[in-house]
Parts: C-alpha cells; structure tokens; sequence
C-alpha cells in the first residue's frame, strides 16, 4: 500500500475550525457571504436554494485578481502564496487546510495542495488520504469541481469539504430520498430520477479509522466511477469535465457539458440538492424551470 505522512493531530481539526473562523471574522479576512433559503421540492427532492443577497465583497476580489493577472501576464493564483489568516492547518507531506474565504456556508473548507498542481489532473492516492483525514474528523460533504465547466473557479488543484447536515431540517442532504431509490449493476448505481450521465457507488468502509486504507480504496472507487461514465486514466493525459461527490457513505460522478443554464451557474453541489441564485429573477426562472431540469441541461445526456 502506499504510504504518506499525515500531520493533523487526531480529535483536532474541529476546534481548530472553530478557532480561526472566530479569528478570520475578526480580522475581515473572512468575508462571509449572507444568504437566505428556501425549499423548492422537484420529485423526491427537497432542494435547498439560496439567495446570494451580497456579492460585493466577491466581485470586488474578482476585479483585483484580473488586475494582478493582467499585471502578471499569467493567472493568479490565490493558493499561492496562501492568505494566511484563513490558514487551518496542515493536513499531511502534501496538503493543508483553508478556510475559504467567500463562504456561503458556514466552516467551508478547501483541501489544497501544498505545490501547484492543476484542478483539471486526476486526483490520486494523496489527495483521498488528505480528504479522509478530514473527513474522519468531520462528518461532512467534500466535493471536487473538475475543470471551468464543472464550476471550478481556481486552477490549483483543491477539493472542498463542508459539514453536514446543509441545513437544520431534513435530511442531512436533500438527495438521500433519491439514492435510496438507486438502481445497480454490480457495484455501479444509478438514480432513476437523474435523466443525465451518472455513477453512484457506496462505500463499505465498516466503520474503518485507517486514512491510508480508506485513500486506497476510495481511490479504487472512484477510478471505477471514472470508467462507468466513460473516463479512463489510462487513455486520457486529462479528465473531461466533472462534479464529484464524497460522503463517508458514498460516492458519486457527474459529468458535465457546461456550467450554467439560463445563467445559473451550477458547481458539484447543485447534484446533491443545493442550488445558489443571484436574485429574484433567477429564483423565479429555476421555478419555471425546475431544478432537475437545469441539472438536466450542464450534465451530459444519458446514454
């Protein structure tokens, strides 16, 4: 098996989420974006749809980070040097933890790696280790946004983790009525109700506490996911576009064909229930729509 060294401390990371949030806040490198939601049921889903009632502070950042580019002549990238006052902690050899910093949910982390490497690359054996490490600790969400059209914003390699449940009520995410409802062929399932290009698959980790056991075979998992919608690390130098979902129960690949419909722009979290609207307009055109339906239209279509 492959090995790595992992630095977070055992019964750790909680606290020291709590700590520099508090600290981050204080000090403004946090800048929080304030949301209100509401409950849009589309079949068996309960979607939860915020409401982003102020992007200044993210638009404003956007603005500054194409002057540096601009200045640069190449890509800024953020991660590099990071903004230490929203540093957490150091995962292992190759990872470390981050806030980040226009979080519409509350203890957003990114998993970032510690040397650049590019977001549309494979993830591999250090980056499961590094997520189990945190995943462990936290009962949460992680997500991988693959490339522009999958919703990915930063071009250094990070996955995100948020803790669950995503809200007070309910379930702790919106989908678990419908993967219940998943059909399978082997290890692979499918959800009826996804008219789009997916794969499903279920961890059987039986209460494993071993991070580097647990990185060895989610990386098996996902590399069998990969392979059901088409993917093949063997055959392709990079990956196609694609949202990936990780809970400590499951697994699950969505591959994508753009990154908005009727400019709403959709990210990984969008397939487990969690949608984001600008403003009213776009509230009222995902009603039109329905939410499947947008899910529908920056997947790629089932086979």
């Amino acid at each position: 098996m492959k090995t790595i060294n992992i630095l977070l401390e055992s019964d750790s990371l909680w606290d020291k989420v709590k700590q520099q949030t508090n600290y981050a806040l204080n000090c403004g490198a946090l800048k929080s974006i304030p949301t209100e939601y509401e409950l849009i049921k589309d079949g068996d889903i309960d979607f939860v749809v915020r409401i982003l009632s102020n992007l200044t502070h993210k638009d404003n950042a956007k603005k500054q980070q194409k002057k540096i580019e601009k200045k640069l002549g190449k890509d800024f990238n953020p991660f590099l040097p990071y903004e230490e006052d929203l540093f957490v902690t150091n995962i292992s050899d190759t990872h470390l933890c981050l806030l980040n910093k226009f979080n519409v949910v509350d203890h957003h982390l990114l998993i970032i790696t510690r040397e650049f490497k590019d977001q549309e690359t494979w993830l591999n054996f250090n980056d499961f280790a590094a997520l189990w490490a945190c995943l462990l600790q936290i009962d949460g969400l992680s997500f991988y946004n693959s490339g522009k059209l999958a919703g990915a914003s930063q071009h250094h390699k990070h996955l995100q983790l948020i803790p669950l449940p995503l809200i007070s009520e309910g379930a702790k995410v919106p989908i678990e009525t419908v993967i219940k409802t998943a059909e399978y062929q082997g290890k692979i399932g499918k959800i009826p109700c996804f008219k789009f290009t997916h794969a499903l698959i279920n961890l059987e980790t039986q209460n494993n506490q071993d991070i580097l056991e647990l990185a060895q075979l989610t990386l098996e998992n996902y590399q069998c996911l990969l392979e059901a919608v088409g993917m093949s690390i063997k055959k392709q130098e990079k990956p196609d576009p694609y949202n990936l979902l990780v809970t400590r129960e499951w697994m699950m690949i969505i591959p994508r064909s753009q990154s908005k419909f009727e400019s709403i722009s959709i990210n990984s979290l969008g397939f487990v229930g969690a949608l984001l609207v600008k403003n009213e307009q776009q509230m009222q055109t995902l009603k039109e729509l329905s939410p499947l339906t947008i899910l529908t239209n920056v997947a790629c279509s089932s086979p």
